[in-house]
This record gives C-alpha cells, structure tokens and sequence, in this order.
C-alpha cells in the first residue's frame, strides 16, 4: 500500500532530519507489518501494549471512534493532458473518506495529539508562509502518518493572474515543502477553492499529479454538507488550522464513521505522478 510506503520513506528522512536539528521527534511504526515479523517480548511487548493503552485512552477522552482498517486502495485513472483534474471527490465505490487539513496558521499542540491519538490518515495542503516560522510542528504529524501537500506560498487567489505567477506560487511551495520535509508535495489545493485554466495548467506544469476542491467542510465542529448527507464514498473533507481544531478533526471523524466509512490516504488513490516541466526543481 502507498501509504506505508509513503510513511516508511519520510519516518527514515525524518530520522536524519532529526538526528542533524538535534530536536525530538517520535517514529510511526509501520502498519504493514507482516503477520510473520517477530513479536515483542518481554519489557517491548509490554512498552507496546503501555503505547497502545494510552492512544485508546485519548481517544476515548477525546471522543474519536474507532475505525477498522481502511481496505486495500484502488488508485484512479486520470486523463493525460497539459493539465491536472480539478476533483471535488474521488470516483471510488470503496467505504472511504479522506480527511484534509488546509493552511497551518494556528499551531495548537493538541492537534499534533489529535492526529497521533486518532491513527487515521490526514493530508495536509499546507501554506508556506503561514508555517515557515515553525515547519518542525508538522514533523510528528508526519511521524504520525500525515502526508504534506501544496497550497501556494503566499495564500493568494489565482483565478486570472498571470502564468508566472501562479507558477512560481504552486512550484515554489512545492520547493519548499519538500525541503522542509523530504517528500515534495504532488498534490495541490488551490486558495479558497479558486482556480482558472491557468492554475491547472501550472499545476501539471509543477509536477503536480491532481488539483483538489472538498464535499464537504467542518467549522467549529459542525460538518457542512454539499451534495447532502451522509458522508458518501470518495467524499473529501475539508478543515483548518484553527481554534476549533479538536471540535472540527473530531466532528469530521464522528460523521465519517456515522456513515459507516474509513478514512483513508488520499495520495493512496493517485496514479503515478507526472515529471515537472523543464526548469522546475526538485529538491
């Protein structure tokens, strides 16, 4: 599955990361692991067991269920073209939700509890500017199975602006994001859900595999409907960083799981992402 691959590979870079910044981070244990690995004994299988209490412990004090194991990903097919799709939801008829976290303004140590404790997969379309006065808050979420998306660096609309300037808005975050985090982000959220031709245009153009609108929002813990309830297959969520933080990540939880849903990766579900065009930098 891509998503513990995607976990294995950051949790390593974040280990060397970790070890060049002298700062503290904690390692996700991968959830791949085969039946037939060897099993803890002794003072590690009870250390084990300790960590496992106390994550069902907080997530009983927080109020966030408990979801079976999301299934085997089936990733889509999407067009090939000089532009990215622009998605409001994910064509799948698996019981799958995918919970989004948008900007990074407000950095609430409880949400890096919230995302550890919940054990569910998030991806974050995080806006540079906003988070480049402390990228290493996101670090245990990414520890934590979190996965790190572009959404431009400064937060500006872009329907109708020049070409350039949406580049350099898509790429330059992507740059960014994965400098700070190893992984350089292939999917992108544009600001408010605003975009043009342009915008997707540029986004392929920056390596991006897909562009992403939400079904449905979460604001102060109330879940906001478009297409109406309940959550359905292939639904995106869409919350921020913000003081309602633990009301709205445990609001969009109870209603994927009121749906009888799981959350799922949304990066589980893409295909190969395309090569950036000439130019444009990976770091």
């Amino acid at each position: 599955m891509r998503y513990a691959k995607i976990v294995q590979v950051m949790t390593a870079a974040a280990a060397v990361t970790v070890l060049a910044a002298c700062s503290a981070t904690a390692g996700r244990p991968d959830p791949g692991t085969s039946a037939s690995a060897p099993v803890p004994s002794g003072s590690a299988a009870v250390s084990a067991a300790d960590d496992g209490a106390a994550l069902a412990a907080r997530r009983a004090r927080y109020g966030i269920p408990d979801f079976a194991p999301a299934p085997p990903p089936q990733p889509i097919t999407l067009p090939e073209g000089d532009s990215v799709e622009y998605l409001h939801r994910i064509p799948t008829d698996q019981k799958v939700a995918f919970l989004t976290i948008d900007d990074g303004a407000l950095k609430l140590p409880e949400a890096q509890e919230l995302i550890a404790a919940a054990g569910v997969p998030v991806t974050l379309f995080l806006t540079t500017d906003t988070i480049r006065d402390d990228p290493g808050y996101f670090r245990p979420m990414i520890d934590a199975g979190a996965v790190v998306e572009a959404h431009t660096v400064t937060h500006a609309g872009l329907r109708g602006r020049s070409y350039e300037f949406q580049r350099r808005e898509i790429c330059d975050s992507a740059d960014e994001l994965g400098a700070w985090f190893v992984r350089r982000p292939t999917l992108f959220r544009p600001p408010y859900g605003e975009k043009d031709a342009t915008t997707l245009r540029a986004a392929k153009d920056c390596g991006m595999t897909a562009a992403f609108m939400w079904t449905e929002t979460v604001h102060k813990g109330r879940v906001r409907y478009q297409t109406g309830r309940p959550v359905k297959p292939g639904d995106i969520l869409l919350m921020h960083f913000r003081e309602a933080f633990r009301a709205d990540f445990v609001g969009a939880l109870k209603a994927i799981h009121r749906a009888g849903l799981t959350p799922a990766l949304l990066e589980d579900y893409m295909p190969a992402g395309p090569s950036p065009a000439p130019g444009i930098k990976i770091p």
